[in-house]
């Protein structure tokens, strides 16, 4: 643990002076499909629904986070966070909160996109943003085979829903496998651009089953780069424009559209980092690949008032490691990507 003690009133910083403005808050552990380099195909005992933050716990979190604590921007993540049924209540709520700015949070939600289109027009009311959905792949047999499940055209309405329902702008999140859909980098990135989506190709991580990751076989950032540049014409965006953004970013020439590639492994982006995490158990956890966690949730139920959470809070931060991933040294953590929050 850290020797020093955070200041009363200050915002999420650690121990680098990185600043926290980013809350990903995972609504769930559940999910509706079984993607191989998440989780196995059989599933995994789901977290029990006692342990999970109540929806009125939720938010007292949040609130603390964007009134006391700096947070401007609030992603809800899984699992799948459109299998909460609270969800579009959670959402209303933590738009009408107000950060020291006077400003509402910005909210954002990644989903796999199976349930969009019935959600996404109470989504934008309540308060919702822009989305990230994942899709890997534009082949339906292929699809069914990476995530154990048909429901590629359901994927395809909820991007279309959730265009019209004005949650823009749209990213796409897509991984690479080696021997399995790395081919169609190029053909994703021009479905993309007449779609007018914006892609983020994102390197695998060691965040699923043990089995599914291999280091030698893994598609880095320097090769998806190198398979979109011979076929397509790249302009690299002013680095400025990143900010604390994970992908590195290109224009693809003669049109208005951007195509992103997350190296997170191979060109980790930890120095700009500016995200924390609360699980669906309401534990703080400062990195994907933190060692450690802390219980709020034990804090919270035990009577804590705001500012004993929110000391435990800046404390927890101070612990948050200076890269959290290398090049050649990857290890994966205690929990699977489902059960941290994307």
């Amino acid at each position: 643990m850290p020797s020093r003690e955070p200041a009363d009133g200050a915002e999420l910083v650690d121990s680098l002076g990185r600043v926290a403005r980013t809350l990903r808050v995972s609504l769930t552990d559940r999910c509706t499909l079984r993607c191989r380099y998440c989780l196995p195909a059989d599933g995994v005992p789901w977290m029990p629904t006692e342990e999970m933050l109540t929806d009125d716990e939720v938010v007292r979190l949040v609130r603390l986070a964007v009134e006391r604590l700096g947070v401007r921007r609030v992603r809800l993540t899984g699992g799948e966070p459109l299998l909460r049924r609270g969800l579009v209540g959670i959402v209303a709520r933590i738009a009408e909160l107000r950060t020291a700015l006077g400003t509402p949070p910005r909210i954002a939600l990644t989903t796999n996109g199976v349930s969009l289109a019935r959600w996404a027009d109470d989504l934008a009311a309540a308060g919702v943003g822009r989305v990230n959905v994942s899709l890997d792949t534009l082949d339906p047999e292929l699809y069914a085979a990476m995530t154990r499940r048909d429901r590629l055209a359901d994927v395809l309405a909820g991007l279309a829903a959730a265009r019209r329902a004005g949650l823009t702008p749209i990213k796409v999140n897509a991984v690479l496998l080696r021997g399995v859909n790395d081919h169609e980098a190029v053909p994703l990135v021009r479905w993309a651009v007449r779609e007018g989506y914006r892609l983020r190709f994102i390197e695998q991580m060691p965040l699923g089953p043990a089995q599914e990751w291999d280091r030698s076989r893994l598609v880095t950032a320097a090769e998806i780069l190198e398979r979109l540049r011979a076929e397509l014409d790249l302009v690299p965006l002013p680095a400025a424009q990143r900010g604390s953004a994970p992908a590195e970013m290109w224009q693809v020439a003669g049109t208005d559209a951007e195509v992103g590639v997350i190296g997170a492994v191979t060109r980790p982006f930890c120095a700009a980092c500016d995200r924390v995490r609360l699980t669906a158990d309401g534990h703080v956890r400062t990195c994907l690949f933190a060692a450690t966690e802390t219980d709020l949730r034990s804090l919270l139920r035990a009577g804590a008032g705001d500012e004993e959470l929110a000391r435990a809070w800046r404390t927890a931060m101070l612990t948050k490691p200076a890269a959290g991933i290398r090049t050649g040294l990857v290890a994966a953590p205690d929990r699977l990507m489902s059960e941290i929050g994307g």
